[in-house]
């Protein structure tokens, strides 16, 4: 039996220290052992998005890390964006504008659209598809998340301008 390594990482703002299976993947970390069940897993190689969160601020899969590699690191997942009271503005405009059908790929896009939106405040229509390329979703067509981030982007520098 192989020892459990002890990991103390941050998460959502909130530390957890934990002792894990060294082979215990980040996305069953999350899900299983802090029950933040936001982080969806569907291909389990990193094609697909849907368990997409971010790792020190950057997007990544979390079914493509092992829990004891972000030993001291900070994590936010999709619980972390919003929440009912307040959402965050892609979250609020995946849900005006039905950007979600079945909901699986759903936390991974809105982690790397807000992610996104950080970093591009006006997108154009082929850098929204950029960013999208790297999620699959079966359902929605993709027009309708487009049409989400462009609505969240407009917000998001409608809020910028006021403050």
């Amino acid at each position: 039996m192989v020892p459990k390594r002890a990991i103390k990482v941050s998460v959502n703002g909130r530390i957890h220290e934990s002792s894990v299976a060294p082979r215990l993947l980040l996305c069953d970390y999350l899900r299983d052992e802090l029950e933040l069940t936001g982080t969806h897993i569907g291909c389990s190689v990193g094609t697909c998005g849907a368990c997409t969160i971010l790792l020190e601020g950057e997007p990544v899969r979390s079914c493509l890390l092992l829990a004891v590699q972000v030993d001291a690191m900070t994590v936010g997942t999709v619980e972390g964006l919003g929440d009912e009271e307040q959402l965050h503005p892609v979250q609020q405009a995946f849900h005006e504008n039905h950007a979600l059908q079945c909901g699986f790929c759903t936390p991974g896009l809105l982690i790397s659209a807000a992610h996104f939106l950080d970093n591009f405040a006006a997108p154009t229509e082929d850098q929204i598809l950029e960013m999208l390329g790297g999620h699959l979703c079966r359902c929605t067509g993709y027009q309708n998340i487009v049409t989400a981030v462009k609505v969240a982007a407009a917000r998001l520098q409608l809020k910028q301008s006021k403050a």
